[in-house]
């Protein structure tokens, strides 16, 4: 029986709605929801664990006093200096696993990270050129030209990958935000290699660590990172959309351009806000949503908070380790994450698993 094309107020012949997606199988929404459960747990126990561990242990239940007011000297080293650490850490871990996963999904590019499109390497040139040209010798001066490097470079990358005939698609993006960190990180190892005072400075803030930072600056990036969050969240239906192909996500009503320039924006302020904190801390939003995208499904109404949980537990995971496996000394959360990062990308590799997102 053949179809009859519905008529319009106009009398006009109008094509059939598009069919709604089909809801996921219970199942599938029972496993999403037990992964988000497990992370959220694994998160709580990586807050405790940086609470408590550091070069001296300190106990659950005196971690539990000096949160509630104490005023011993463990309550101070807890309050103090470890508590601003988990914070920033949580700030920063959850901003590189989201931004990665979005950055993986407007690019449809496996190897997609925060730092493809130039931000890390903008945040890293914008602090060698602060030190070297301007002489700032404060980690919190830095934080606020690490931001706006990498949100500039970001920007530009994205001017650059848009121009043209079909805007920013997936390639132009890569090849402009591969050029844009090429540039940059030339332009950085210029000023760090011309000035010893320089090397000596960057080198310490370009590992990656969350020691050394109060609670202020938590506080100070937050609202980049809320801002970046609720846009990457109200973007996930359009992701899904985007991960379709631009033609069929343009047939069924999204807005592939203004979808990806949003995608970008949420990328940069969730990106410059972590750059701006701890460094550039490498290989978390690379790896996470790998691993979560295994469990979660390529939805990415499920894939950006578990993946933003999922950073989180990482780089508190690795400040602790980095702390344990050098005492008294330690070792930088970007150390530990790349440590534990490119084993697992080569391990991908091997398996074939890095394959264009269409």
């Amino acid at each position: 029986m053949s179809r009859v094309p519905l008529k319009s107020a106009t009398g006009g012949a109008t094509a059939p709605a598009a069919p709604a997606p089909p809801p996921p199988p219970p199942r599938r929404v029972l496993t999403r929801g037990l992964v988000a459960l497990v992370l959220l747990a694994a998160v709580a126990a990586m807050v405790c664990a940086s609470l408590a561990i550091g070069t001296k242990s300190v106990p659950l239940s005196d971690v539990w006093a000096a949160i509630g007011g104490g005023t011993d000297g463990d309550a101070v080293v807890v309050r103090e200096l470890r508590m601003p650490r988990t914070l920033l850490g949580l700030l920063v871990g959850v901003s590189l696993g989201a931004a990665g996963a979005i950055a993986q999904d407007i690019t449809r590019n496996p190897l997609g990270d925060p730092g493809l499109i130039g931000i890390s390497a903008g945040g890293s040139f914008a602090v060698a050129a602060g030190i070297g040209l301007l002489g700032l010798t404060s980690s919190y001066e830095y934080i606020w030209f690490a931001f706006l490097g990498g949100a500039l470079a970001g920007l530009v990358a994205y001017a650059v990958g848009g121009t043209g005939y079909g805007g920013a698609t997936p390639a132009k993006l890569a090849l402009a935000g591969a050029a844009v960190t090429v540039f940059l990180d030339a332009g950085t190892n210029t000023l760090t290699l011309l000035d010893v005072r320089t090397l000596d400075q960057y080198r310490f803030w370009a590992v990656g660590s969350l020691a050394g930072r109060d609670a202020g600056l938590a506080l100070e990036l937050l609202p980049f990172v809320a801002v970046g969050l609720l846009l990457a969240l109200g973007l996930s239906g359009r992701l899904n959309a985007l991960a379709l192909g631009d033609d069929l996500a343009s047939s069924l009503g999204t807005k592939v351009r203004t979808t990806r320039a949003l995608g970008a924006v949420a990328v940069v302020l969730l990106t410059g806000a972590a750059v701006a904190a701890a460094g550039p801390v490498t290989f978390v939003g690379l790896v996470v949503p790998h691993v979560i995208r295994a469990f979660t499904g390529p939805d990415a109404r499920w894939l950006v908070p578990c993946s933003a949980l999922g950073g989180a537990a990482l780089v508190l995971a690795a400040d602790v380790v980095g702390r344990m496996v050098a005492r008294p000394g330690e070792l930088e959360a970007g150390v530990v994450t790349a440590l534990l990062g490119a084993p697992f990308l080569a391990f991908l590799v091997k398996r074939g698993k890095l394959k264009e997102h269409t």
